[in-house]
């Protein structure tokens, strides 16, 4: 357990938040899983990690795009009252980060380079995501013309994020700002995609958050281009018209959509085969988009192979 001079600001639906001093973030991932808005009850074992080594790939790949939180990884790092108890140390270690605090803007940033999900289901219902026209006669899965930007207002928590126009963006965060997260956005959809590419993965759609230093500076914060935030696919059984092997949260949201359940908390347990087919997609993904080894990153806390 962490020392209680860190302040303990909230838990997300999967990071735990607490206040080094006045600049300074700690993010710690867990393993919590979510689908629907609802945090399982069943943990996924190394998950955390796996989304903490991607967002420290991620943050080093696109720092020529836009500055990022992450100022550190090493619980030695922390301030040593904080981490002296036995074990937290090693805990921590692999899936922390040392982040820069800013303000948060109250919106996902979602980025579509292909239909699916959310998307498609508007797109049937009225040829529109977002607000933005899409071609007639577009199929589940299917790659669209071009990347879009299709924004969420964060919802609080226990309430759906809702999928907003534009000018909904430029009412919450003002016209400048706006226009700003939406070209870096698709920028680092642009970016991520290439790598993917290269992978054998597609990246069909992603999100991003942002924050606001006191100067006035943008930064990419929380997490990047994760199975968690990102559909990512397997391009070479890629076929439109139908839902994609996947190498993110599907394999938990297939599975779910096949319970009794009403998708209100807490959500059913989940079975050890989604469980392992879970990490196993998760470490998929790790090792095909960094080129790394996973098992070195658990004994080394690197990402390398």
């Amino acid at each position: 357990m962490l020392h209680a001079d860190a302040r303990f600001l909230r838990s997300g639906k999967v990071r735990d938040l607490y206040r080094i001093d006045h600049e300074r973030l700690l993010l710690v991932a867990s393993d919590r899983i979510s689908a629907f808005d609802v945090v399982l009850p069943t943990p996924v074992p190394d998950k955390g990690r796996v989304l903490t080594g991607l967002s420290r790939f991620w943050f080093a790949e696109t720092a020529d795009i836009v500055p990022n939180h992450l100022l550190g990884a090493d619980p030695a790092d922390l301030p040593p009252a904080l981490v002296a108890e036995p074990g937290v140390a090693d805990e921590l270690r692999g899936r922390m980060m040392i982040g820069r605090l800013a303000d948060v803007l109250p919106v996902e940033c979602v980025v579509r380079g292909y239909l699916s999900g959310s998307g498609w289901a508007e797109y049937r219902g009225t040829g529109e995501v977002c607000g933005i026209p899409l071609p007639p006669g577009l199929r589940e899965s299917d790659r669209l013309p071009e990347p879009v930007f299709t924004p969420a207002w964060k919802a609080p928590a226990g309430v759906h994020d809702e999928n907003i126009p534009f000018s909904r963006v430029e009412a919450l965060v003002g016209p400048e700002l706006a226009v700003r997260v939406r070209d870096v956005s698709l920028a680092l959809y642009e970016r991520g995609a290439a790598v993917c590419e290269r992978a054998g993965i597609i990246l069909a759609d992603t999100k991003f958050e942002f924050g606001v230093l006191p100067s006035g500076e943008l930064l990419l914060i929380d997490e990047a281009l994760t199975p968690d935030s990102s559909r990512f696919w397997e391009a070479a059984a890629y076929e439109p018209g139908r839902a994609q092997a996947s190498y993110d949260k599907q394999f938990v949201r297939d599975w779910l959509l096949a319970q009794p359940w009403d998708r209100t908390a807490p959500g059913p347990e989940l079975p050890e085969d989604v469980v392992a087919g879970t990490r196993a997609r998760y470490v998929e993904a790790f090792e095909r988009i960094t080129g790394a080894s996973f098992a070195r990153y658990l004994r080394e806390d690197v990402i390398a192979r």
